[in-house]
């Protein structure tokens, strides 16, 4: 038999029509199809920054600075749902947040939680960005939009946003919008995102291994302050080398591992990694995850416990970060099924009649901290 170069008893091409498909033979052969994805630079002229929201990010991230710096006392207060799946819940939770906001600022620097992307242990939905469509249809190009779109609606009530930065890609679709950004349990101690990290305009949260341990995270702190450079890729879509300043407002926060790290013994033993690191010792707690055992409504009393600590005057812990939406509990994402509004389809979130004492706790709390310079 004469030698084709397409030989068809051994392509394995799919995918659209509009694809660019895999004709290779010893390179991305487990690729499927190739799609266009649209740059960021295209994204960012259709839907640009208008000076207010320049002004409500930039004043966010100045103030979050000022708290890790020790020249505000105020606490940073993270909250809002585990992930965002439809624009009018998030649009109608920011609406009843602001006001919240507002009216505790002297004591509390609110940021909606407006996660777009979901690390999974093994699969599941990726997040609002990767499958917008909740049906795995992968509309990327979709879901960087819609994103967009939320997280300007958000900023232009007002109210600043707050994300994990998971995706290494995606952060120049949506970083100019948001004021203070994490990287997860699962990623802290990636070398990438410490160095993407480093890049960030906005202060970073890292959060403890999911084992618990505090030194990954003390790690990344340092890793994240140093100047780094690596591959990426530009608003104009281009591959490019970047070179970073280093981001001098990293901090811990403290989810949990085989046990709850919040209270006051767990503060202390993560302030002393954070010493013997030469850092800060200012931590974040996170409320949900394992410091509530996965239990949402546990949430409220890793607060609680978390305001008496702020009352007895405890200064290093800086924020908290609280999963909460318009109704408390969690939804499976099932086909054919319809959705119930304003409760999540990822982790279980107290409702936002449990969210108004809680903020309203730790308020006062920071109030009664005050009394005891």
């Amino acid at each position: 038999m004469p030698h084709t170069i397409d030989d068809p008893r051994h392509d394995r091409e799919a995918g659209a029509k509009d694809a660019t498909l895999d004709t290779t033979r010893i390179d991305d052969t487990r690729i499927a199809a190739v799609r266009a994805l649209v740059s960021p630079a295209v994204l960012l002229e259709e839907q640009p920054v208008t000076p207010a929201i320049e002004a409500v990010v930039e004043t966010t991230r100045n103030a979050i600075s000022a708290v890790l710096q020790g020249r505000d006392d105020r606490l940073v207060a993270v909250v809002g749902p585990c992930s965002i799946h439809d624009h009018a819940q998030a649009m109608h939770y920011a609406r009843q947040l602001l006001p919240m906001a507002d009216a505790l600022a002297g004591e509390l620097i609110v940021v909606m939680r407006v996660y777009f992307e979901k690390p999974r242990t093994t699969v599941g939905w990726k997040g609002y960005i990767n499958d917008p469509r909740l049906d795995g249809s992968f509309r990327i190009n979709e879901g960087l939009r819609l994103a967009r779109e939320l997280l300007l609606e958000i900023n232009a009530l007002g109210l600043p946003a707050g994300t994990e930065f998971l995706d290494l890609l995606s952060p120049q679709y949506v970083s100019d919008l948001i004021a203070w950004g994490a990287i997860g349990a699962r990623t802290t101690e990636s070398q990438s995102h410490r160095q993407l990290a480093s890049g960030l305009s906005c202060p970073v949260g890292f959060k403890n291994g999911t084992d618990g341990g505090m030194q990954v995270a003390a790690d990344a702190i340092v890793s994240a302050a140093a100047p780094h450079s690596f591959m990426g890729m530009t608003k104009m879509g281009v591959a490019a080398i970047f070179e970073t300043r280093g981001n001098a407002d990293g901090h811990v926060i403290l989810r949990g591992g085989k046990q709850p790290n919040y209270d006051a013994s767990h503060v202390e033993a993560a302030c002393a990694v954070l010493r013997k690191a030469g850092l800060r010792e200012q931590v974040m707690v996170d409320c949900s995850h394992a410091n509530s055992a996965k239990q949402h409504r546990r949430q409220i009393e890793v607060a609680a416990n978390v305001a008496a600590q702020l009352a007895a005057g405890e200064r290093r812990i800086i924020g908290v970060m609280v999963e909460s939406h318009l109704h408390e509990g969690r939804q499976d994402l099932l086909p054919g099924v319809d959705l119930q509004p304003g409760v999540s389809i990822t982790d279980a979130c107290i409702g936002w009649d449990d969210t108004v004492p809680l903020l309203k706790q730790l308020a006062q709390a920071v109030k009664a901290r005050r009394t005891r310079a």
